[in-house]
């Protein structure tokens, strides 16, 4: 077990929830067909989100000062967002310090599988297990006079824990498919069961037709039959933060 603390800066408040599995591009998709790619649904629930507090608006001219940034609300609230570093970067101030366990970071980005017209949300990697500093979450506008709206209660950033001497334990190599045999052996079968599949749907009649889509991944089988992995996930349900 790990643990992942929120220490709110008195006086503010901060909006956080677990990651949830719907997007409403996924609902529209014909028969949701969307939620039947498992990487999209785990990344998408991969981590905690945090949401803005109040709805508004933001224009860039495309000019590189920071009053190149026009940010608009309702009468009587303020942007979470400020433009602080010019160059059409829009930020959101976080108020309040994460803490994780010794060697462990923390990933920041912009809410995952959520495309937004115009800006493009930027990504960061903070030591948490020893930082007194607060973070910022910046989005850069892509589109200049393009008018951006961030809804209350919409997401603004997306975190988790990731530990941070992983990646440089991990020796990357290359090599051909044909020296691993039996990986080989899945992966043709895979791909003859996939041509007889697609091939079977022009046929309404057919079983393949009847189950729509291969589901062996989503399962955590390989084609042969054979168990994949004993700790395949196929949802994340992950705890939201407790007060303490």
């Amino acid at each position: 077990m790990t643990t992942l603390k929120a220490f709110v800066l008195d006086g503010h408040d901060v909006r956080i929830r677990p990651a949830p599995v719907e997007r409403e591009w996924m609902d529209e998709t014909g028969q949701r067909f969307a939620y039947r790619c498992l990487p999209l649904n785990i990344a998408n629930a991969h981590g905690w989100e945090l949401l803005n507090p109040v709805a508004f608006s933001v224009t860039w001219n495309g000019q590189q000062g920071k009053n190149a940034i026009q940010i608009r609300t309702s009468k009587g609230h303020i942007s979470p967002a400020v433009s602080h570093f010019g160059h059409g970067i829009l930020t959101f101030h976080v108020p309040c310090l994460f803490q994780t366990e010794p060697g462990v970071d923390l990933f920041i980005s912009g809410p995952i599988n959520r495309p937004k017209d115009g800006i493009a949300a930027l990504t960061g990697v903070i030591e948490t297990d020893w930082s007194p500093y607060t973070f910022t979450m910046n989005w850069k506008m892509t589109r200049p006079f393009q008018r951006v709206f961030f809804e209350m209660d919409e997401p603004f950033c997306h975190l988790f824990p990731v530990v941070r001497s992983a990646l440089s334990l991990v020796e990357p190599e290359i090599a051909n498919l044909s020296e691993n045999a039996e990986l080989q052996r899945e992966h043709f079968e895979w791909i003859a069961e996939r041509n007889a599949f697609n091939s079977q749907l022009l046929d309404p009649n057919s079983t393949a037709a009847s189950e729509k889509w291969q589901k062996s991944y989503f399962r955590g089988v390989n084609p042969s039959g054979s168990l994949g992995s004993v700790d395949h996930v196929s949802r994340l349900r992950l705890k939201p933060f407790a007060e303490k």
